[in-house]
């Protein structure tokens, strides 16, 4: 067996967004929105994946909409790579959806809660606290007072995020069925067949079913390697800028440190410093102040550019 990588957008609406996928659904969300509780009984799926329809690759993202038993609206989206003004996007989408449900004049009781869930394949809240728990791969917010941090509309909009690289367990690891879904999603584009303690969850191994490769139409299949590719070529344009960035104002403080401590230099050492690497332009940074003279900067640049 060999089964398409859950991330990729045009699959996630697939596996979750389908007909056919009201069952998976439910199990997904109750996994991450409720701990696993059987909370949600009943949805519709929006907009379902129409696997007639082909999707275009200027489609920026596809997402996955679900009004509840209850009303409630959900929005589901997978991100495989960082974008600007993300948060900006999440909360105009978790926004939108709790204002469009009303026509111009209707009354404000018609509305119902709306929750964001967005999936991250990257680290989005970095932990700067030893003491936190390190399993913090799911983040759940609601509005609160600032400073007394009693909450206000909790139950009318919700922010969830799951950022799928802090989750590190293994196989055996898992335990209960936030663990499996979450797994499922890291995981299934490398399984080979569908593992015991997964199967075991009836609607990951109907999803496993959907994702596998051979109740795929070919049309499907090179549909999900390009969105794939298209994904990662922009994950490395965003880590290219990112490292540019960095390159620049690390260049720039470096000069600055150099001209404040021995005046303007010449233009071969100001060309030196210039194609040294973001990793030596960052060394240069910790032991410049080590330096006694113009001639132990030299000294040291030229050991660098030697090779």
């Amino acid at each position: 067996m060999k089964f398409i990588n859950p991330k990729v957008d045009y699959a996630f609406k697939k596996i979750f967004g389908s007909e056919q996928s009201k069952d998976i659904l439910i199990s997904f969300l109750n996994a991450i929105i409720y701990n696993g509780e059987p909370t949600i009984k009943d949805l519709t799926i929006v907009n379902p994946f129409n696997p007639g329809k082909i999707i275009s690759l200027k489609e920026t993202y596809l997402d996955v909409k679900a009004v509840l038993v209850d009303g409630s609206i959900v929005i589901i989206e997978m991100q495989m790579a960082r974008m600007t003004a993300f948060n900006k996007r999440v909360a105009y989408n978790l926004s939108k959806a709790y204002a469009n449900q009303l026509d111009k004049g209707e009354n404000y009781p018609l509305l119902n809660p709306a929750i964001a869930v967005t999936i991250t394949d990257f680290i989005l809240f970095k932990n700067t606290d030893d003491n936190l728990n390190k399993d913090d791969y799911i983040n759940k917010f609601v509005f609160q007072e600032e400073t007394k941090n009693y909450k206000c509309l909790e139950k009318e909009l919700r922010l969830i995020f799951v950022e799928l690289p802090k989750f590190k367990k293994s196989l055996s690891e898992l335990k209960n069925l936030t663990d499996k879904w979450i797994y499922f999603l890291k995981e299934a584009t490398n399984f080979d067949e569908i593992p015991e303690n997964l199967g075991e969850v009836a609607e990951i191994e109907q999803a496993l079913n959907i994702a596998n490769f051979i109740n795929m139409s070919p049309e499907e299949l090179e549909i999900v390697e390009n969105r794939g590719i298209a994904m990662q070529d922009e994950r490395g344009r965003i880590t290219y800028a990112e490292q540019q960035a960095r390159f620049n104002q690390t260049l720039a403080l470096i000069k600055l440190l150099i001209t404040q401590r021995f005046g303007e230099v010449s233009e071969e050492i100001s060309s030196q410093i210039e194609v040294l690497s973001l990793e030596y332009l960052e060394d240069l940074v910790k032991v410049f102040l080590s330096f006694n003279s113009l001639a132990d900067l030299e000294s040291w640049l030229q050991e660098r550019l030697r090779f």
